[in-house]
Formats: C-alpha cells, sequence, structure tokens
C-alpha cells in the first residue's frame, strides 16, 4: 500500500523541513487543525451527522497526511491505510468510524529506535481524558536508549513502546499518558501486538509533583533523587525502566487465572493490588540488579546506566505512588489512589517512614526490604488464591488491605457481608464496596490540599514545560 507521490502543494506543506522539525509544519498545522474541527462534529461514538461540514476538513486530513507520509517511511503502510479507511468512513455516511485496517498497519514496536518519530492519527479515546471516540493526531517519538535495550533481552516485553509527546489535539492535552489500541474506534478486536506509554509525560508530573511534597513535608531527599529533580531526561529514561518490567508483569507470576486484563467487574482494590504488584515487581528487580551489578567493576557504558537507574527506579515507584497516586484523581473506585495509600501505611507501620515533628523521613537502608516485604504478602495472596473460588480471593484481597488501610466506618465490607451478599452473585459483593472504601488518612487528607494546585498544574503536560 502507497501514498502517491507528493505534489508541488505537498512539499509547500513541508515548508522544507525535517521529520525533526515536523510539529512546526504547515501541513502538521492543518492536520491539528481539521482534526480539531472534526471533534466539534462528532458524537460520542465518533459519528458525523453533519457530513457536508464535515466533507473538506476530512479533504485536509487527508492532504497533510498525504504531505507529511515522506517524513514518515517507516510508518508507509500505516499512514497510506489510514488515508483509506478516511476516505472510506467519508463514502460511507460518516456513521461509527471503524479504522481496523489502519491500526493493524501501525506497528510501533517493530521500530523501538531511540528518537524515531511516528505520525499518529485515530478517531479514539483517551484514557484519563475523555470517554468520546473523536479524530486525535498526535506526534510522538520514542525514548529507547542502549542500556534499555540490553535490560529488555533480560526483561523481555515485545508489546512495549516508549515515546515522548511532541504535540498532539486536544485529548492528549489531558492527564492522558498512554496510547492503546484497545482505544481506537473499530469494528472488531484484533490480537494488540503494542502499547505505549508517554514517559516524558510521566516523568514531568513526577517532578513537579515530588518536588512540591518533598518541600511541604520537609523531606530531605537522598541525592540520587534529587537529581531527578533537575533533570527531565534523566526521569524519562528511569520510568521507561520502571514501565518496562511493570508492563510485563501482569501476564507473569502465580496469578488467580488473569487478574487485571480480562474484563470483567470486580471490586476496585483487586486493581489496587494488582497495580501495586506489577509496581512492586519492578521495584524488587531493579533491588536485585543494582545488588548484582554493584558486586562487580568490569561493567560497559550500558550496564553503568542501568545500575545508575536501577537505584533511580526505587525511589521513583516510592515518590510517585506516595505523592502523586495517593492524592490524584477523584475518590471513587480510586484503584492508583488506594495503592499509593497502602504503600505509604504499609512503610509507616514498619517505622522504616515517619512523620514525626511534622517532617517526612525514611530509613533508607531498611525500606527496600520492607517494600519487598509488601511485594511478599501480595504474591502470597494470589498464590494462595490459585486454589480459592474468585469471591473468597476477593475477601481474602480485602483482607490484607484493611490490615494496613483503615476502611470507612459505614463499610458493611468491614462489619461483615450478610449471608444473602455471601450466597449470592460476585455483584452483590461488588455494588457493596463503597465509592471511598478507604478514605484519606488525616496526613493524606492534609497533604491534599496543600498540593491540589499543583496536581491540577500537570493536566496536559509534556517534558519540555
Amino acid at each position: 500500500m502507497t501514498i502517491a507521490t507528493p505534489t508541488r502543494t505537498d512539499r509547500d506543506l513541508l515548508d522544507g523541513r525535517t521529520v525533526d522539525e515536523v510539529e512546526h509544519t504547515p501541513a502538521w498545522a492543518q492536520l491539528k487543525s481539521a482534526a480539531t474541527a472534526l471533534q466539534d462534529l462528532q458524537s460520542t461514538d465518533g459519528s458525523i451527522e453533519d457530513t457536508a461540514a464535515a466533507a473538506p476538513l476530512i479533504d485536509d486530513v487527508v492532504e497533510a497526511i498525504a504531505a507529511l507520509a515522506p517524513l514518515f517511511p517507516h510508518d508507509a503502510d500505516y499512514l497510506a491505510a489510514s488515508v483509506a479507511d478516511f476516505r472510506r468512513w467519508e463514502a460511507e455516511g460518516m456513521g461509527t468510524p471503524d479504522f481496523l485496517d489502519s491500526l493493524v498497519a501501525f506497528q510501533p514496536q517493530e521500530h523501538r529506535v531511540d528518537g524515531i518519530r511516528h505520525l499518529v492519527v485515530f478517531p479514539m479515546y483517551t484514557q484519563n481524558g475523555s470517554s468520546d471516540r473523536h479524530v486525535e493526531a498526535v506526534l510522538v517519538e520514542a525514548i529507547w536508549p542502549e542500556f534499555i535495550a540490553r535490560l529488555e533481552t533480560e526483561y523481555t516485553n515485545r508489546l512495549f513502546v516508549s515515546l515522548r509527546l511532541i504535540d498532539f489535539t486536544s485529548g492528549y492535552d489531558t492527564n492522558s499518558a498512554v496510547l492503546f489500541p484497545e482505544t481506537v474506534a473499530m469494528r472488531e478486536i484484533p490480537p494488540f501486538t503494542w502499547g505505549a506509554i508517554f514517559q516524558d509525560r510521566e516523568a514531568a508530573r513526577y517532578r513537579r509533583v515530588t518536588r512540591a511534597a518533598a518541600e511541604i513535608t520537609k523531606l530531605e531527599l537522598p541525592a540520587a533523587a534529587a537529581r531527578m529533580l533537575d533533570d527531565q531526561a534523566l526521569t524519562e529514561r528511569t520510568f521507561v525502566m520502571w514501565d518496562l518490567i511493570h508492563d510485563r508483569t501482569h501476564m507473569r507470576g502465580d496469578l488467580p487465572f488473569d487478574p487485571f486484563m480480562i474484563k470483567q467487574r470486580m471490586p476496585f482494590f483487586l486493581y489496587s493490588l494488582e497495580e501495586l504488584r506489577c509496581d512492586l515487581t519492578a521495584f524488587r528487580e531493579c533491588v536485585s540488579l543494582q545488588k548484582r551489578l554493584s558486586a562487580r567493576d568490569d561493567l560497559d557504558d550500558a550496564e553503568r546506566t542501568m545500575l545508575e537507574h536501577a537505584e533511580l527506579v526505587q525511589y521513583a515507584v516510592i515518590f510517585d505512588r506516595i505523592f502523586r497516586f495517593a492524592i490524584t484523581g477523584s475518590r471513587v473506585r480510586n484503584y492508583d489512589g488506594l495503592g499509593g495509600q497502602l504503600l505509604f501505611a504499609w512503610l509507616h507501620q514498619r517505622r522504616v517512614l515517619h512523620w514525626t515533628d511534622t517532617s517526612l523521613a525514611f530509613d533508607w537502608d531498611e525500606v527496600p526490604a520492607a517494600v519487598v516485604a509488601l511485594a511478599d504478602a501480595i504474591d502470597e495472596l494470589y498464590w494462595r488464591s490459585i486454589d480459592r473460588p474468585k469471591t473468597a480471593h476477593w475477601l481474602a484481597a480485602y483482607d490484607l488491605v484493611r490490615s494496613v488501610v483503615t476502611p470507612h466506618p459505614a463499610s458493611v465490607w468491614a462489619r461483615g457481608l450478610s449471608d444473602e451478599v455471601l450466597a449470592g452473585l460476585p455483584k452483590g459483593y461488588t455494588d457493596a464496596v463503597l465509592n471511598d472504601e478507604f478514605p484519606l488518612s488525616m496526613f493524606f487528607e492534609a497533604l491534599e490540599k496543600k498540593m491540589r494546585p499543583v496536581i491540577a498544574s500537570t493536566e496536559g503536560i509534556r517534558g519540555t514545560d
């Protein structure tokens, strides 16, 4: 599949610029403007009633993609399929869009080269952004340094794609930091071959939030952790390492079948434990890597970089979980928030985290063992649950969480579910969970009030902010 040779007009739309300057081309400006105008015409499912108004905008999108395509030869098949999908959508009356063909043609995991760029255009929703499947256009580039390429041979994850945001339409002017194929509008679900995370956004949020929280809590950061606050690139690479290991963990371990990826309705604290399990696995593996590499005196450049980032991942997991996850988002079934609360309380109750005289401190020599102990507790829950019925697993998971984080006083789970619920369908168990089953502690209530403007300021953030 090919796109026609650029015309003189196409060359004008590029304004003589290279792919490294693509965000400054007239073609990108045209594509971004047309996609934004289409969003205003689209319904929640992506369909358009005013096809007369949309037709010239589709022309602009197609013209811009054709002009930009020569800058992305590695994505030639995808961009040609994208043009075909837009034209077919138009020809069929602009009902619910179907971009399966172009989605299947887009294979960014095959181009994990540091700095390589992609033009991405789909009708889609953006997680933590909008539930509307609207046309979004995004310019991205891969973050794939040599030490990550080496690390991936040990922590194999062929689906993992690490990206940096260059420019984007409004769907990504939000908290969304992922690009997942399942968000695209399509007629059927294909086997998914990739999933992407915007590590520049994760890193930028982390730096801003951790800096503010450390000042508010009077926390004296270790020197290595402090370096991240002043170095965006260092923090991006740290998050790539963290997410590479985290992402693969969802399908590895003694799992009670498939605890997260299968679409099913469960009490939200189950999702808390699964996401935390993956983060703590990344923490554990980085502790192991740090110990193993520190024992050698013959490290090459990639291994020395790996050693540096193995330490940084440990700080990132702790501070992102405690300072950002715990107090970000609503209190309606906030499973990431609960995971942050759980980690904080676990460390505090093991007296390796201290909140004394309105100052926060850690016994850093003792922290790794305490974090790994929490990982062990979750792993033990999973291992035992292989032999349990589903609802018994849910009850055991609740017991683990409530042993660390205090439930709401009105919780019927905490008081004990009735025989009617216990003998009934799993839906009854889930319905009985309060939206805020585990409210914020007094520490986090106070921190959230002070951090609220900082958290809000990270919406739409990118690495250059």
